[in-house]
């Protein structure tokens, strides 16, 4: 049975007087080249939940597109940060998720009063009150329209890389691990893209 993400911990906060609640989720984390993607997501109080939004993953390339348009109009803020490859690689994709959370946050017009996460713990980055949730973008609206919005970006970046990468097909997997992806590491050696501090990618260096 798969989950439906719900609105009741936006809710909840709302009843309790807080205004910018910020929904946060990323994408690229256990990919092999290219950066990773967080978003953050702020919802209007009387914001209507669109049923069809759930965990990016769960979502079909078109249908993330329609929902990425629906949910940037809809939203009262959101953000989107950007880490690179090489920043990966000087300080774990752990901390660079939590940068690009960073960055993502400080592009709202308010700073959030309350951060709802999946599995991600930013109280070294954030004073205000958090809650992490695992699984948070099948259970969380805020995470999960966030979910989207980071997929896309990625995705979107990993598919117009331009002329110097299409032996690579990033357009394709995204630079995560697939057997195409191996296929095409074992005859072209990593590109520049690639994150050399990964153990599959030391395989090829």
């Amino acid at each position: 049975m798969k989950i439906k993400p719900t609105l009741d911990q936006e809710k909840k906060l709302w009843a309790e007087g807080l205004k910018y609640i910020g929904g946060i989720d990323e994408a690229g984390r256990g990919a092999w080249a290219g950066p990773v993607v967080a978003a953050v997501v702020i919802l209007p109080k009387m914001h209507v939940q669109v049923d069809s939004i759930k965990d990016s993953k769960l979502l079909t390339p078109k249908k993330r597109q329609e929902l990425y348009e629906i949910i940037t109009n809809k939203n009262l803020d959101f953000g989107v940060g950007i880490i690179s490859h090489r920043i990966i690689d000087k300080v774990g994709i752990g901390e660079a998720t939590k940068l690009a959370a960073k960055e993502a946050i400080n592009m709202l017009k308010n700073q959030p009063d309350y951060l709802l996460t999946d599995a991600l713990d930013l109280t070294s980055h954030f004073s205000c009150q958090q809650k992490s949730f695992i699984k948070g973008d099948q259970k969380i609206y805020s995470i999960s329209c966030a979910s989207i919005i980071a997929k896309v970006t990625r995705d979107n970046l990993m598919s117009n890389l331009g002329s110097d990468y299409e032996h690579y097909e990033f357009h394709l997997h995204k630079g995560y691990g697939t057997k195409r992806h191996q296929e095409l590491l074992a005859r072209y050696g990593p590109s520049d893209l690639h994150r050399f501090s990964y153990k599959p990618i030391k395989r090829y260096l």
